[in-house]
């Protein structure tokens, strides 16, 4: 069983492989922004890796991915930072990392498919009112996970509520 392990552990490609396999295209290329945002990405996640080692915990693909999301996120706070101060430049630069990013992330849920979550959350725990937003929307976001954007789920829980309360 060990063996099968081992076997099991050395041949599943991580992000950080697949991040090395990348950044060699990247130099091949000649395409500097990629390579420049693929080694900030494997920067993280070694980082990621040494923390839970720390720990006496083994990275597992959810905490790979969770340190993809975070840096997706930086770059789209930099980009509402950047546009708001007039530096379009460095919003720009931020929005062409972001896009190298994204592409190792899952699928994100349309609008509807997010709905779709929230009305089930909602009839699954009979919520009705706004007083109910602590009970839905940490359920809708363990269901979501990874493939929503927090923001928007919450906006989302939060209209849906109160046009529950309105009665529609």
């Amino acid at each position: 069983m060990c063996s099968l392990l081992f076997f099991c552990r050395e041949f599943r490609m991580g992000l950080k492989d697949k991040f090395a396999e990348d950044m060699k295209q990247a130099m091949k290329s000649g395409e500097k922004t990629r390579l420049e945002t693929l080694r900030t990405l494997k920067a993280a996640l070694m980082e990621r890796e040494i923390q839970a080692r720390g720990d006496r915990k083994e990275l597992t693909a959810g905490d790979e991915l969770a340190v993809v999301m975070t840096m997706a996120k930086k770059r789209k706070e930099s980009i509402e930072l950047f546009t708001k101060g007039g530096r379009l430049d460095l919003a720009a630069q931020e929005q062409l990392e972001l896009n190298i990013i994204q592409e190792y992330l899952p699928k994100m849920m349309t609008t509807g498919e997010i709905a779709e979550v929230i009305e089930r959350t909602m009839a699954s725990t009979g919520a009705t009112a706004q007083a109910d937003f602590a009970k839905v929307m940490p359920l809708v976001m363990k269901e979501v996970k990874g493939r929503a954007d927090g923001k928007l789920v919450q906006e989302l829980v939060r209209k849906r509520l109160e046009g529950a309360t309105q009665g529609g």
